[in-house]
């Protein structure tokens, strides 16, 4: 899937996830801004990587700003992001939140 513009999904509230995806070339770069990043930091990268991954994007430069979100929410504002990126939010696709 080819990323088209800048796609953002998410808020700086508590228990949210801003996520914001553009065009890379060098596989799934993630720049990780979040209080919990020493404790869940390789969950919450995991469920970004796997979440683009599964959407068929496999090049993309990502920043996320973390308030303490859930993996379903990780993985919902990755997915929407995404969908933003490549300006197919006419299509979703939500399995591959399954």
């Amino acid at each position: 899937m080819e990323i088209k513009t800048v796609g953002v999904a998410g808020t700086l509230e508590s228990s949210d996830i801003q996520i914001m995806i553009s065009e890379g070339n060098e596989g799934i770069q993630i720049d990780l801004d979040s209080e919990v990043i020493k404790a869940y930091g390789d969950q919450i990268k995991k469920v970004i990587t796997t979440t683009l991954q599964k959407y068929g994007i496999e090049n993309a430069k990502v920043k996320a700003t973390d308030k303490g979100a859930l993996d379903c929410v990780i993985a919902a504002r990755t997915l929407a992001a995404a969908q933003r990126a490549t300006e197919t939010s006419d299509k979703p696709e939500l399995e591959v939140l399954e």
